[in-house]
């Protein structure tokens, strides 16, 4: 049993969010499907998460035997962290993978290596632990639009790049959803207000790509979608808008890292940047939480999306 409870939010359509735990409350989602007393797992956070993953299952009424999919839409390791200790306790699971992606959960040591240079080796064990590799044999590698049959009801996986070379968002028709891991942004549900959901892209090291992004965007939309399922953090509705908002603010971030592109000391000029960026945005939203506040949801994400930033300053932008 885990520490404490599964915080859990049924969704409809056999699909409910499973709160992993990550970093703090409500950043970091897996989403657990339901179909035909058969279960799948789009995501599993990191190794401290697989008892809340489990328990979940358990509270649907279903045996870790009862687990056909493991799809992991990038291997960045909030995503993929916890799939290999997952895995372990899911004996006819198959976990879903880009090719791209694969060859590092088959062996990680690189994705280790490269997540420690973000965290620091410190942090990084703390957060992630010993990351446990996938048997080749377990895993499934997709093609760009191969449907994987669950239980009768049709998963489609679609390429999407601009924030990771090896990332597939998951079509579900059943639910008129698509599950979008880092594709379509990040959403916290802490700054909803009376004007709707607030949406802002992640820009995380090492893959960020502007045009890919922005073409990442359409193709989600191109599905014509109800709902969305983004990992950080689970449902999203008012989709035609967060899509401009999408599109908006990719470029706003290119622009602002322009901006300090030759600066010196430019690492915290984004950082304060970024802060007033968001405090601007989010007061025309209707957030009204002190700066503190703010501060405690969004100063990790302002960090990564500077250090994704900074690397395409330095290494990609043409």
């Amino acid at each position: 049993m885990p520490e404490h409870p599964a915080h859990i939010t049924e969704l409809g359509n056999g699909i409910c969010a499973i709160d992993t735990d990550y970093m703090r409350p409500l950043l970091d989602a897996s989403h657990l499907i339901v179909e035909k007393g058969r279960g799948a797992y789009v995501d599993t956070g990191v190794n401290h998460s697989v008892p809340l993953l489990l328990e979940a299952l358990r509270q649907h009424n279903l045996d870790p035997g009862d687990v056909d999919f493991v799809f992991l839409t990038h291997i960045h390791l909030d995503h993929a962290g916890g799939a290999g200790l997952l895995m372990q306790h899911l004996p006819k699971a198959i976990a879903v993978l880009h090719p791209r992606g694969a060859p590092h959960m088959i062996d990680p040591s690189k994705l280790i290596k490269g997540s420690q240079a973000v965290y620091g080796e410190a942090l990084y064990k703390k957060v992630y632990g010993d990351i446990v590799p996938i048997a080749k044999e377990r895993i499934l590698i997709v093609d760009d639009e191969q449907t994987v049959e669950f239980a009768g009801r049709p998963m489609q996986c679609l390429f999407t790049e601009g924030h990771a070379r090896h990332h597939y968002c998951l079509a579900d028709p059943a639910s008129r959803g698509v599950f979008t891991g880092d594709s379509f942004g990040i959403s916290y549900r802490e700054l909803d207000t009376a004007r709707g959901e607030f949406i802002y892209p992640t820009t995380t090291p090492v893959h960020f790509d502007p045009r890919e992004a922005h073409k990442a965007i359409d193709r989600i939309m191109a599905q014509q979608p109800e709902q969305l399922f983004l990992t950080h953090y689970s449902r999203v509705t008012d989709l035609e808008r967060l899509a401009n908002d999408m599109h908006r603010r990719i470029d706003d971030f290119v622009a602002i890292a322009l901006q300090y592109a030759d600066q010196a000391g430019r690492t915290g000029a984004m950082h304060r940047r970024f802060f007033e960026y968001f405090r601007g945005e989010l007061e025309q939203h209707g957030f009204h939480g002190d700066d503190d506040r703010l501060h405690a949801i969004i100063d990790v994400d302002i960090e990564l999306n500077t250090m994704g930033l900074e690397h395409w300053l330095d290494h990609d932008r043409q």
